[in-house]
């Protein structure tokens, strides 16, 4: 059981924690500037559709769903490519305890897309057009008598050649 100074000292510990992993960066890890050119193809309305369904499965081996959750399409760029490793590292999951904090350029968030999943997790993106995307979202869940929640973000990438007859599938699992 914990008390409401242990919360806090442990909301201290992961604030500082996810501060002392950004201050790590290197010059050329932050030198990756947003290109809005490079981001552009968000805004271009196609024809393609992604049908996509998002959870996590848990250290018990429980489906937890995205359930309500947002869920973005982001442009694949230099930029999101480099926003990306700094997140997840090597994988497709970052745990939400862990999560380093790293500040978004602006611009980057005006180039983005989203939805809400549905209590499935499953979502779907209209209107889309050609090109490289990211599709990302968090899954957690309280596990019975914890304080604080398990789970994290994950995210799948996905492409569109505009030639799609049929909406293209992703599930974001994390894995």
């Amino acid at each position: 059981m914990y008390c409401g100074r242990c919360a806090m000292r442990y909301f201290l510990m992961c604030l500082l924690a996810g501060v002392a992993l950004a201050g790590c960066q290197t010059t050329a890890e932050q030198a990756v500037p947003f290109d809005p050119k490079a981001a552009a193809f968000i805004n271009v309305q196609g024809a393609g559709k992604i049908d996509g369904h998002a959870f996590y499965r848990s250290e018990t081996g429980r489906v937890i769903y995205a359930a309500g959750e947002k869920v973005w399409l982001i442009p694949r760029t230099p930029y999101t490519d480099r926003r990306f490793q700094q997140l997840y590292g090597e994988g497709k999951y970052a745990q939400a305890k862990w999560l380093p904090t790293t500040e978004a350029d602006p611009e980057y968030v005006k180039h983005t897309r989203s939805t809400k999943a549905e209590s499935n997790g499953r979502f779907s993106f209209d209107r889309v057009g050609a090109g490289e995307y990211y599709v990302a979202t968090v899954v957690t869940w309280r596990p019975e008598g914890a304080m604080f929640v398990s789970g994290g973000a994950i995210y799948e990438k996905v492409v569109l050649t505009g030639k799609e007859t049929e909406p293209v599938k992703v599930i974001v699992s994390g894995k």
